[in-house]
């Protein structure tokens, strides 16, 4: 009896929220509201749109759900359909909240590990910013600076920008001194108060949804949100981030990272070399300049394998808009980074033990993926490392970058059927925070890889040999003698020999593969080509 009270209190009380909720945004279609410039009220409408939209997709989640078998396929379609009417929604909500909620759209789009359905819609969020009028960016500006005219500091300033994102714009300048061209990225008006009265209401949102509804925690998703957002908007933090980067790739030509102008630049505003580029995912302009796709693809993994593995210091904002492609550089292009905002310091214990990992997912060691599991604290949950980095599963005999046979993929269809909302939850909030940084950073560069038509296994040959070149800079304890430190860095040695190899290998068949690709397009595009002239040809004998 006790157990039914609680259960009817809890649907109470989400029934009276989202009442409240319905309320609120009934009053923000009155008028009255589009009139008062108040942050406060405003902050109150954006937060009442979310306790309406997060509660009722909770809500609509536990009733369309009840009653049936997680087992079947009608349960499958449903929830199907769920993922999708919710995501729908969610993105209403974004678009209509703006600023922060944009972002949040955002981040959450590129953590692969919520339904498809989700990434797919929110990812819509990337290219959805609408660019303030200049003579607010002006304001900004002005007051930063300590100008009393634009015309101090700049030859020119385009006001049309040329990028906008969901926290800042960026326009066009040239210097008056030396007659520079820079890219000035200027902060919209009031974000830092917006920012705090969303938190608070994402967090008092989360926490409520988990409280109800038990199975459904995403506290762990709003707190990483919380940590990336609140860094962002320090654009002297982004410039130290920046030139950090910039003196890691000082050495790689594949890799361009624009100076700072720090006398220009603020906590709100940020000047910087501007450098040309489209974005890395513009299929036609890599055509139309001969640049080779797989090649930009093989670049980009390269590039954030050794922030990973390597400089345990990781750009974690991977979208087509924050990496450029050049046309000049020292094999036909270069990769240009921008947007440092959310940058990561990995753990030095955690960039050795993901080492690890990649050098068991390659070789398939599930004792010591399942040993790296407990280490991470995801116990059980470690045999589902090798299908989210690499495609196979534990007990896979496919190749490293083959994917599943379709037994295996059946038998994992069949196992995750027993897993719920629950067990996902678990799982997440269980990871390190560094770990859910790698994630994130993988979801995105494994979309852009995809887009970019590489094959799988250029990602994994990246992170595999970074991870065992991470693994040699193991650094030397004061407590190991120099036999030992000799000791470990020829086993490591041996270790990379032996996967310099097994790459060696796979790289050949790779190649014969893009050879077979190539030749079988070329063969295509003349059958196409011939058959156009012996239709011309024989077009006036046919028609006589």
């Amino acid at each position: 009896m006790v157990t039914r009270r609680r259960i009817f209190n809890k649907y109470l009380i989400a029934g009276v929220i989202t009442g409240a909720g319905v309320t609120f945004q009934t009053l923000t279609t009155n008028s009255f509201l589009s009139s008062i410039d108040s942050p406060f009220i405003n902050g109150v409408v954006r937060s009442s749109r979310a306790l309406f939209t997060i509660t009722s997709t909770v809500i609509d989640y536990k009733f369309s759900l009840y009653g049936l078998n997680p087992h079947t396929d009608d349960y499958r379609l449903t929830l199907s359909e769920l993922h999708l009417r919710s995501a729908k929604r969610i993105l209403t909500m974004c678009e209509a909240n703006k600023g922060i909620y944009i972002k949040a759209g955002q981040f959450v789009a590129a953590i692969r590990q919520v339904p498809k359905e989700y990434s797919t819609t929110l990812s819509s969020l990337q290219d959805h910013a609408i660019p303030f009028q200049f003579e607010s960016i002006k304001h900004v500006l002005v007051s930063n600076l300590g100008l009393s005219c634009l015309s101090e500091f700049f030859f020119s300033f385009d006001e049309v920008p040329v990028a906008a994102a969901s926290i800042a714009q960026v326009h066009h300048a040239v210097l008056v001194k030396d007659r520079q061209e820079v890219a000035v990225k200027v902060q919209y008006p009031g974000l830092e108060y917006q920012m705090k009265f969303d938190l608070v209401t994402m967090s008092l949102l989360s926490k409520s949804v988990g409280w109800i509804f038990p199975g459904y925690r995403f506290q762990w998703l709003v707190m990483e949100f919380e940590k990336s957002i609140a860094s962002e908007l320090d654009f002297i933090a982004e410039a130290k981030n920046l030139e950090r980067i910039r003196v890691n790739f000082k050495d790689n030509s594949m890799v361009r990272v624009p100076n700072v102008f720090w006398d220009f630049t603020t906590r709100q505003v940020m000047t910087m070399e501007f450098c040309r580029g489209r974005k890395v995912d513009d299929l036609e302009f890599l055509k139309e300049r001969g640049i080779s796709e797989v090649k930009v693809a093989k670049t980009l993994a390269e590039v954030f394998a050794e922030m990973i593995f390597v400089h345990g210091f990781l750009h974690g904002d991977l979208h087509p808009g924050n990496i450029l492609v050049s046309p000049e550089g020292k094999n036909g292009f270069s990769l240009v980074l921008l947007d440092f905002g959310i940058c990561k310091q990995l753990n030095e214990d955690f960039r050795l033990k993901y080492c690890e990992l990649w050098e068991a997912l390659v070789v398939k060691d599930s004792a010591k993926i399942q040993e790296i599991g407990e280490y991470f604290g995801v116990g059980k949950y470690s045999r589902y490392f090798p299908v989210i980095f690499t495609g196979r599963t534990i007990d896979s005999k496919s190749a490293l970058g083959e994917g599943m046979s379709v037994e295996e993929r059946n038998n994992l269809k069949q196992e995750l059927k027993s897993l719920k909302m629950e067990d996902i939850s678990s799982f997440m909030e269980s990871l390190p925070t560094d770990f859910l940084t790698v994630l994130r950073t993988d979801g995105l560069l494994r979309s852009l890889t995809s887009k970019l038509g590489a094959p799988l296994r250029v990602r994994l040959l990246a992170y595999a040999e970074y991870a065992l070149y991470g693994l040699s800079l193991k650094a030397d304890s004061k407590s190991d003698s120099a036999i030992e430190v000799v000791l470990f860095r020829f086993k490591i040695g041996l270790r990379y020999i032996q996967l310099r190899l097994l790459f060696g290998i796979l790289g050949l068949v790779s190649w014969v593969e893009n050879i077979k690709h190539t030749s079988t397009r070329r063969f295509k595009d003349f059958l196409a080509s011939a058959g156009f002239v012996v239709r011309n040809l024989y077009r006036p004998l046919l028609t006589a």
